[in-house]
C-alpha cells in the first residue's frame, strides 16, 4: 500500500521525491471495511483522510431519509472541513462504501510534517483551493441542471461510480428516486446506442 500511498503523493506535482518521502514515511495508512462511518452527525471531526483505495461517501439524515451529497474515490481528499477547523458538531456522516485505504491525519500530525517540510502549507492551501473551486462548480451545475444532465455528467466525470455505488445512493446524489434513476438511465444509454 505505500506504493499506492507514494503514487498519490506523486500527484502533487509541486513536492520533491526527498518530499514525498518524508510525507509517505510519517503518513498512517488504515483499512476500513465497507459500512464503516469515519465521522457521525453530532461528532467533532478530529481526523482528515485522503483515498487511496475505495470510496467514502458524505450523507446527511433529513426527516430520517439518507441524503447524499458526495462520494470520495482515489486520490480525493475527505474530511469535514467546517467540523474540523471550528471544533463543530458534523452535519454530517462519512461512511466507506467499499473496503477502503485511506490516509488518517490529525492536526497535530500535519503540523509535524509541515515543520519539516516548511512549504508543505503552500503547496496544501493551493490544494484546498483548487478542490473549492471544483466543488463550486460542481454545485453551480448541479443547481443549473436537469437530472439527466447531472447524471451523463457524472458518467463522464466519473464513469465506474456508477457500478460501485448502490444505485440508491447515486439517485440521493443525483436528486431523483430510484425509479426516475432507472428511466433516466435508459434514456441515457439508448440515446448511446443510436449514435
Amino acid at each position: 500500500m505505500k506504493d499506492a500511498l507514494i503514487q498519490f503523493l506523486q500527484g502533487f506535482e509541486l513536492l520533491t521525491a526527498e518530499e514525498i518521502d518524508i510525507i509517505a514515511d510519517h503518513t498512517q495508512l488504515k483499512t476500513f471495511k465497507k459500512g464503516a462511518i469515519l465521522l457521525e452527525e453530532g461528532e467533532v471531526s478530529k481526523k482528515c483522510y485522503s483515498v487511496i483505495q475505495g470510496c467514502v461517501r458524505e450523507y446527511y439524515i433529513i426527516d430520517g431519509i439518507e441524503k447524499t451529497t458526495a462520494f470520495y474515490t482515489e486520490g480525493q481528499p475527505v474530511n469535514s472541513f467546517t467540523s474540523f477547523i471550528n471544533e463543530t458538531a458534523s452535519k454530517h456522516y462519512l461512511e466507506c462504501v467499499e473496503d477502503s485505504t485511506l490516509t488518517v491525519s490529525d492536526q497535530q500530525l500535519e503540523q509535524e510534517i509541515c515543520q519539516r517540510i516548511p512549504r508543505l502549507e503552500q503547496v496544501i492551501r493551493q490544494e484546498v483551493e483548487r478542490n473549492t473551486g471544483l466543488l463550486q462548480d460542481q454545485l453551480a451545475a448541479y443547481i443549473t441542471s436537469t437530472p439527466e444532465q447531472r447524471f451523463t455528467k457524472l458518467l463522464e466525470e466519473q464513469p465506474g461510480l456508477v457500478g460501485r455505488v448502490p444505485q440508491h445512493q447515486i439517485a440521493s446524489y443525483l436528486g431523483v428516486t430510484p425509479e426516475s434513476l432507472s428511466r433516466i438511465k435508459k434514456r441515457v444509454f439508448s440515446k448511446e446506442r443510436t449514435f
